[in-house]
């Protein structure tokens, strides 16, 4: 492909295919591309919607994708297995305040679980297992005393985990905004802030590429990072305009907006906080030796 810079000045743009998640976590992108910022960095998005983060890595390392969204523990457990992967931007953040983040471990009403100690031993719902949401209600359970092996996590889509819940086939439900909000405004209730709790900081997920991608168009990649982190930026500054985007590439009721608690919108990636998933993700066993976060996450200064 084309250089950016030059890209944008002739008039050509350069066509980047990106696989994401239909969740309030990938706005920034949408609304970057709506706003013109990836036109001004010369790329064109062609942005397709998979069901989660493990999905999208296989389809970014075969060349499907030049890009993908991904939780941070799965791009750890692929760059463990050798696959060639490397974090080029930051995706989101927790806001840090327990109660108002965008991720809430819920039960239902009557349930006598008033903490996450009280899961020892019960199911509680993901969206996929061995990612990112494994790492942070088992640490949670550990900084809370209670062991870790006992907490019996089950694979349950987003949009299916308020009826899970309320039909008593799992105890507690990890659920992201906007279903997060749907579950409280369904009665359930919120006994721990996942993302805001356990890791200071944390960076959920981000943006990713093959080490091929970021080895032979440098060029393309910096264009695409640039215009990422100004995106962010706007997200950050405009949580209206986030918010407003939503419905246009997700089933979330644009009713309920105003009561989504959004995350924060970095610029940078969180160095900190991905190598401390990278030690727990280790400690529990999800990978079988540390990797060296330098060379998971791509250099850009």
């Amino acid at each position: 492909p084309a250089d950016g810079d030059n890209a944008a000045q002739d008039g050509e743009l350069t066509q980047v295919s990106i696989g994401v998640i239909p969740i309030v976590d990938v706005a920034p992108i949408y609304l970057g591309a709506k706003e013109g910022i990836f036109e001004e960095h010369g790329l064109e998005l062609d942005l397709t919607l998979a069901q989660g983060g493990a999905a999208i890595i296989p389809a970014v390392q075969s060349g499907d994708f030049d890009f993908g969204f991904s939780n941070v523990t799965s791009l750890v457990i692929g760059q463990s297995q050798g696959l060639p992967l490397q974090l080029v931007a930051p995706g989101l953040q927790t806001t840090g305040n327990a109660g108002e983040d965008f991720s809430s471990l819920l039960v239902p009403e009557d349930s006598d679980a008033e903490s996450i100690a009280d899961l020892e031993g019960r199911s509680v719902a993901v969206n996929t297992l061995n990612n990112i949401n494994d790492t942070v209600l088992k640490e949670g359970l550990s900084q809370a005393d209670g062991d870790p092996e006992e907490m019996n996590l089950v694979e349950v889509a987003f949009p299916d985990m308020g009826g899970q819940l309320e039909s008593g086939n799992v105890d507690a439900i990890m659920a992201v905004e906007p279903f997060a909000t749907l579950a409280k405004d369904a009665g359930a209730r919120e006994i721990y802030s996942p993302y805001a709790e356990p890791i200071e900081d944390l960076m959920i997920a981000g943006y990713f590429a093959s080490t091929d991608m970021v080895e032979e168009d440098p060029e393309l990649v910096d264009a695409f990072v640039a215009a990422m982190k100004e995106s962010q930026q706007y997200a950050e500054d405009n949580p209206e305009e986030a918010k407003a985007i939503l419905p246009e590439y997700s089933e979330i009721d644009p009713e309920i907006i105003d009561d989504l608690n959004m995350p924060k919108f970095p610029q940078e990636i969180n160095m900190e906080s991905t190598e401390r998933i990278i030690e727990l993700s280790e400690e529990t066993g999800l990978i079988d030796e540390s990797i060296d976060v330098n060379e998971l996450v791509r250099d850009d200064s």
